[in-house]
């Protein structure tokens, strides 16, 4: 009680202390310039989850080197809950067949509609499982920038080699609202910058790029928008990666991409392979455009998600708002892996149509 007693005696006097403005003070004070507070202010300090010890650390370069990365899909069980299993099999099938990396949890692998939960727990699990035989690059991307700070983190403490970033969608930003959210995530790591104006409603133009190129951990870019913007990058040294399975093979041997992040690959890794690292082959190229064709008639996955069900390598499980392909172009997919060779596609199974009843639709996961 007594220091209660002190303190409101403390308390009592420094109000009576306080200074007193006169009329002059309080015109002043109303027409003096506005300052920023200097409290408002936050500096780039190191947060709390960075650590340069972490797992797998692995270099800005080794990133830089990748030819094949696989936008890799994530299958389901019957209760919407991922199927670890089939999951692990279509890794491996991935490293068997040449592939370098795997990206976890981008739009293929429909990271939009996983919890960050679910989203990290993947990153890791894939990092301690293959970590050691294939690059594990995690979208930890997002609109809104504290999240992507926070799952970038997160991402990096399980031990992925690398991050996946996308420019603000929806509530888009400035430019240099743009350079300011990459900036905030790059300097956790390895970066590669994903430019899909397609779905983002925005491009990031070269001049963004330019700048994020002077980070130590910018990687490189993912680049949807076509072949004469990875003329921009590749003169200037930038590497490139396609992020369009239609134009990855001039893009590679053209236009001097590093190679691409790739949907198809999913299917047919070997002739993804030899298409990165085979020479300019066009013939090659021809054989396999039919299946890119058809896997992108509607917005991915949901041509990759119907074939690899029909392949019998996952379930034939999807997360709405996804819903597999129609009856006719189950067919088609069917006389497709004929045509090129069941041999080159992932899985022993023999392809099936299926029918619309042994889809499973999941609304609540």
């Amino acid at each position: 009680m007594a220091t209660l007693q002190s303190c409101s005696v403390c308390l009592r006097e420094s109000a009576l202390q306080l200074p007193r403005h006169h009329l002059t003070d309080n015109y002043r004070s109303r027409t003096a310039k506005w300052k920023c507070p200097r409290a408002a202010v936050i500096p780039n300090f190191h947060l709390p989850m960075r650590s340069f010890e972490v797992k797998n650390r692995t270099s800005v370069d080794d990133i830089k080197s990748l030819r094949l990365i696989t936008a890799i899909k994530t299958p389901y069980l019957p209760d919407g809950r991922f199927d670890l299993e089939a999951y692990d099999a279509l890794v491996n099938m991935q490293i068997e067949n040449g592939a370098e990396g795997v990206i976890v949890g981008g739009t293929t692998g429909e990271g939009q509609l996983m919890s960050w939960d679910e989203h990290i727990m993947l990153i890791g699990h894939t990092i301690n499982c293959y970590g050691g035989s294939i690059k594990v690059i995690g979208n930890t991307g997002s609109n809104s920038t504290r999240e992507a700070i926070h799952a970038t983190e997160q991402g990096f403490a399980v031990g992925m080699h690398a991050a996946l970033h996308i420019n603000p969608y929806y509530g888009k930003t400035s430019l240099e609202g743009l350079v300011s959210h990459l900036d905030s995530v790059m300097s956790m790591g390895p970066t590669i910058v994903y430019n899909v104006p397609s779905r983002t409603g925005q491009d990031i133009p070269p001049r963004v790029i330019h700048r994020l190129a002077q980070s130590s951990n910018f990687a490189g870019i993912k680049e949807c928008v076509g072949n004469d913007r990875v003329d921009q990058y590749t003169d200037k040294g930038i590497v490139v990666w396609s992020g369009n399975d239609d134009e990855c093979h001039d893009s590679r041997w053209n236009h001097g991409a590093t190679g691409v992040i790739s949907v198809t690959s999913n299917l047919v890794p070997g002739l993804m392979r030899e298409l990165m690292f085979g020479g300019k082959n066009p013939s090659h190229n021809a054989k396999i455009m039919p299946l890119v064709e058809w896997l992108f008639q509607e917005p991915n996955p949901i041509g990759l998600n119907t074939a690899l069900a029909q392949l019998g390598v996952v379930r034939p499980v999807f997360r709405l708002p996804y819903v597999p392909l129609p009856l006719a172009k189950r067919v088609e997919f069917v006389n497709l892996v004929k045509q090129i060779g069941r041999e080159n596609f992932v899985g022993e199974k023999d392809v099936k149509v299926l029918d619309d009843d042994d889809f499973v639709l999941v609304s609540r996961y």
